[in-house]
C-alpha cells in the first residue's frame, strides 16, 4: 500500500478521535505532524514515526 501523504491531505487513522470521526487533514508537516480533526476541528500534533503507524489510508489528495 502507497502511502505518500502531503499538505492539506485528508486521512483516515486507525483509531476514532473522541468525537467519532475517524477523518482528519493534515495541516502541518515536519518532523512532527499537525492533524486536525475533519468534523470537530480540534488539532492534535504527532512525531511523523507515530503518525505513520497510525494512518490507515489516504481519503482525499489535494
Amino acid at each position: 500500500m502507497d502511502k505518500t501523504y502531503d499538505l492539506n491531505d485528508i486521512v483516515e487513522m486507525k483509531k476514532q478521535h473522541p468525537c467519532g470521526n475517524k477523518k482528519f487533514q493534515i495541516v502541518r508537516m515536519g518532523a512532527d505532524i499537525k492533524i486536525q480533526c475533519v468534523e470537530c476541528k480540534r488539532t492534535i500534533m504527532m512525531p511523523r514515526r507515530d503518525f505513520e503507524k497510525r494512518m490507515k489510508k489516504i481519503v482525499k489528495n489535494n
